[in-house]
C-alpha cells in the first residue's frame, strides 16, 4: 500500500485541475490493476477463474431452462432450438448482470473495508467504490471475448454491430456506480445493508428476462419491466448486438440511459453528502 499512499498524497496535493483529474485516473487504474492480481495471487488458473465461474453458470442454466423444462427460442444464423442456441443467447443475458451484481455487492463493502485508508492517507474516496466495480467489468470481458469466439464459430459471421457495444457500456456502468455509491456510503451507518442488496439482487434477477425469454412476460407487464428495470434493457441490447446483428430496443436503451444516469447522480450525491463522516464512524 506504500505506493498507493504515495499517489494518494500527490493526488491530494496542490495539483492543476486537470493534472489532479489525470492523477486520479492513474490512482484508478492502479488500484484496479492490484485488485485483479490480489484476488486470485497464488492460484494455478489465476484470472481465468472469473471466466470458469461465468461457463459454470452458463452450464447450470443451460442444463435447468433448456434440457429440464424445455425452453426453447429460435435465433437468425443459429441451428433451431438448439441448446447451443440458447446457451449463446442465455451467455449474452448473462454477462452484463453478473459484471453488474459481482461489482455491486464488492463496492457496498469497499468503504468498510478499507478503514485505514479512509483515516490515515490523504485519499480520494471517491475511487474507493469504483474500484471493485471496474474489476468486475474488466472481468466480464474474458466472458465476452469467450462468447464472441462461439457466436462467430456457431453462425459463421461476426456482427458489425459489435462496435456499438462501449454505448451500452455507458449505462451499465452508471447504473452499477450510481449503486455502488449508495449501498457503500449507508453501509458505514447501517451494516445490513450488504445482506439487504443481496436479498433484492435475488428478486431482480428473476424480475429480468436473463434465464427466459421477455416473450413470456404478460403483454400488459412487459413494457412496465422494459422501461423501468435498466438491466432488462442492457440484457436485451447485448444479445441484439452481439447475436442479432441489429437493435431493436434504442428506446429502451435510451431511457436506461437516462435513469442510470439519475441514479448515478442520486447515489454519488448521497455518498458525497456522507462522507465527512465516515472516518467519524469506522
Amino acid at each position: 500500500m506504500k505506493g498507493v499512499g504515495q499517489k494518494a498524497r500527490r493526488v491530494g496535493g496542490r495539483l492543476p485541475g486537470s493534472s489532479q483529474r489525470w492523477a486520479k485516473l492513474n490512482l484508478l487504474a492502479t488500484l484496479v490493476r492490484r485488485d485483479l492480481e490480489a484476488q486470485y495471487k497464488g492460484s494455478i488458473l489465476g484470472n481465468l477463474w472469473p471466466l470458469l465461474n461465468q461457463l459454470s453458470q452458463l452450464v447450470i442454466y443451460t442444463y435447468v431452462f433448456s434440457i429440464v423444462l424445455k425452453v426453447k427460442l429460435s435465433l437468425a444464423g443459429f441451428p433451431e432450438n438448439s441448446d447451443i442456441t440458447f446457451g449463446v443467447w442465455l451467455f449474452a443475458g448473462l454477462l452484463p448482470w453478473s459484471a453488474f451484481t459481482s461489482g455491486l455487492i464488492k463496492s457496498g463493502v469497499s468503504v468498510v473495508g478499507q478503514p485505514n485508508l479512509v483515516k490515515k492517507v490523504v485519499f480520494p474516496l471517491g475511487l474507493l467504490p469504483l474500484v471493485p466495480i471496474f474489476t468486475a467489468f474488466i472481468e466480464s470481458s474474458l466472458g465476452l471475448a469467450a462468447l464472441i469466439v462461439i457466436v462467430a464459430v456457431s453462425s459463421q459471421k461476426l456482427n458489425a454491430t459489435l462496435c456499438l457495444l462501449p454505448l451500452v457500456w455507458v449505462p451499465q456502468l452508471l447504473l452499477t456506480a450510481g449503486l455502488g455509491y449508495l449501498t457503500a456510503g449507508l453501509t458505514v451507518f447501517l451494516r445490513d445493508i450488504p445482506q439487504t442488496l443481496g436479498v433484492i439482487l435475488n428478486f431482480w434477477f428473476y424480475l429480468t428476462p436473463i434465464v427466459y425469454p421477455a416473450s413470456v412476460i404478460p403483454q400488459q407487464w412487459r413494457s412496465w419491466i422494459f422501461w423501468l428495470n435498466p438491466m432488462a434493457a442492457i440484457s436485451e441490447v447485448y444479445r441484439d448486438l452481439i447475436l442479432l446483428g441489429e437493435v431493436k430496443h434504442w428506446g429502451e436503451w435510451g431511457v436506461a440511459t437516462l435513469i442510470s444516469a439519475a441514479i448515478f447522480c442520486g447515489g454519488f450525491a448521497v455518498y458525497r453528502r456522507l462522507r465527512p463522516a465516515f472516518a467519524d464512524v469506522l
